[in-house]
């Protein structure tokens, strides 16, 4: 193996087993979807492998990495393929869940419910405590316009949610 295929394969390996379980998580929030979560993660591993040379010297190749995966989840050019299947269950739940279950259940299924830019914007903002510049440099967009979607997508998950939140929220 050459030096710089071998530097580069290690190096990316490393890279993708330490940052896989966040970019999935995040993934998993913004799909909705565990499987479609794991096609996303793929897909954005797949396109970092490719220009790892570059990234790995880059001051951070963490925030590269979710900006991929967001930009690859709105991308929306992943075709689902016939012979894939939703399932009804998550596989590999934890035995000890952190938090309130209910209340993460019920968030996650508002989100799911949110079409994919205002799910983008606060899943970057309230889940992953991104700043407004850092959630505006991931979704191209101005600061200006991540602060009005993600009132406007806040107004809406509350309507999603109804009467649901405040009894879930002070137990």
């Amino acid at each position: 193996m050459s030096g710089a295929t071998g530097t580069k394969g290690v190096d990316f390996e490393e890279f993708a087993q330490a940052r896989s379980p966040q970019l999935l998580r995040t993934a998993c929030l913004l799909t909705g979807d565990w499987h479609l979560a794991e096609d996303v993660v793929q897909e954005t591993l797949g396109k970092l492998y490719r220009s790892w040379w570059r990234i790995r010297v880059m001051d951070a190749p963490v925030a590269y990495a979710h900006t991929t995966l967001v930009r690859t989840f709105l991308s929306n050019r992943r075709p689902r393929r016939s012979t894939e299947r939703p399932s009804d269950t998550m596989p590999d739940a934890p035995a000890h869940p952190s938090g309130d279950v209910e209340l993460r259940l019920t968030l996650l299924d508002g989100l799911s419910r949110l079409p994919p830019a205002d799910r983008a914007v606060l899943v970057l903002r309230y889940w992953e405590d991104r700043s407004v510049e850092e959630a505006a440099s991931v979704l191209r967009v101005t600061p200006g316009v991540v602060r009005s979607r993600s009132m406007r997508a806040l107004a809406r998950l509350r309507a999603v949610l109804g009467d649901q939140l405040p009894d879930l929220a002070h137990r």
